[in-house]
């Protein structure tokens, strides 16, 4: 009897002999072993086995982004954007694919076109198993400032958002696991219409090096600033805050947020994540030497790679329906496209943005954060590793 008749075989007695008793069982196993001439142990074992169940081949059409080239090629542009999610890479791929084949090599046409076709889903299965969860959290070092709470006033209505200039401010302190002793603290400022964000480094957020970082990041913005709301710390609520904002021939509005509300401040909360611990991660920075670094790399690589490259969604509308709430979010678009669209700023400054835009390469940016970002960790004792290099 040859393999397949045995098979064949075991499998029209062996729903016979599970639910025979036991005299029957004894004639049917030895039936079966005289036939098949196997061992009587091993005979039993094959009836009281279940019956494998072959799976069903998948039907339908084949994967379509499944070629080696484009996973490839999707993956680095992922990297490369420090790992944003669907919804905004799939914006940012026709901004990244022209310089691909600098940093990299030529894509087929075809590869191209799937890259420039993909939905946001595809986006999501084709990266799934490339996804990194990070799970670190940092210590808050808002202290609160007593002295000018009187003198500057909580915001309690909206900023005319139609006009760019509206900056939310916060700090991040690079503490490690201890708000003990000096460091190195974070000062990030975003505009609430375009999104465009600048970042600076202090040392221990003293009152006069915050305002002094806050001037700088004034004379890079692409606009006028009009409004500066921030957090009750009292890096913020200070005289010589105070005193800039009130002399200040643009700035109409100087206001804080209130006690212990970080929605408030939602615009720059969420920027401390993706603009400072994306970049830095969690660790203790302790050596003053590095804030000139920090700023170097901040006011340069960093704020062109964000502002120029990096797309990001705007929050258009929240409604509660029963127990859920339903956002609906406008196109991403990149701080520069927003710049560019704004009627207020002015052409001068549109057409030298445009220039800058022209020169730049989002892959030899990255590969120059990465550059300097190794000459700073050489001085940092590291301990967390929150980002992912390429």
């Amino acid at each position: 009897m040859g393999k397949n008749e045995r098979q064949a075989y075991l499998k029209a007695i062996r729903t016979r002999y599970r639910r025979a008793n036991k005299k029957v069982k004894v004639t049917i196993l030895d039936e079966f072993c005289s036939v098949c001439g196997y061992n009587r142990k091993y005979a039993i074992r094959l009836l009281n086995q279940r019956a494998k169940v072959r799976k069903k081949r998948r039907t339908g059409p084949k994967p379509i982004y499944a070629s080696a080239e484009l996973l490839i090629a999707l993956k680095r542009i992922w990297f490369a954007s420090d790992q944003m999610c669907s919804k905004k890479l799939k914006v940012a791929i026709p901004q990244w694919l022209p310089f691909y084949e600098t940093a990299y090599k030529a894509l087929s046409p075809e590869t191209q076109d799937k890259l420039l076709t993909i939905s946001a889903a595809s986006i999501d299965r084709v990266l799934k198993p490339a996804r990194v969860k990070y799970g670190r959290k940092g210590l808050s070092g808002t202290r609160p400032g007593t002295l000018l709470k009187n003198q500057i006033p909580i915001r309690t209505g909206f900023w005319d958002v139609t006009q760019p200039g509206f900056m939310e401010a916060d700090t991040v302190a690079h503490c490690g696991n201890s708000l003990a002793g000096d460091f190195v603290w974070s000062l990030t400022m975003t505009d609430i219409l375009t999104t465009w964000t600048e970042n600076r480094a202090t040392w221990n957020k003293g009152a006069e090096g915050v305002r002094d970082q806050i001037k700088d990041v004034e004379a890079s913005l692409p606009f006028a600033m009009q409004g500066f709301d921030c957090d009750n710390g009292s890096e913020f609520l200070n005289w010589h805050l105070l005193r800039y904002f009130t002399n200040h021939p643009s700035v109409t509005s100087f206001t804080r947020s209130r006690p212990y509300k970080k929605n408030d401040n939602a615009h720059v909360e969420q920027k401390n994540w993706s603009h400072v611990r994306q970049l830095f991660g969690y660790d203790r920075i302790e050596d003053p030497s590095l804030v000139a670094l920090m700023n170097d790399l901040y006011a340069n690589e960093w704020s062109l790679y964000q502002n120029h490259f990096i797309p990001s969604m705007k929050l258009l509308e929240k409604k509660r329906i029963n127990s859920k709430y339903i956002k609906k979010y406008d196109v991403p678009q990149t701080p520069y496209h927003r710049v560019m669209a704004s009627e207020h700023v002015s052409d001068e400054e549109k057409e030298r943005l445009q220039t800058v835009h022209t020169a730049l390469n989002p892959f030899i940016l990255k590969k120059n954060i990465e550059k300097k970002l190794r000459v700073i960790f050489k001085k940092v004792k590291v301990t967390s590793n929150v980002r992912q290099r390429i």
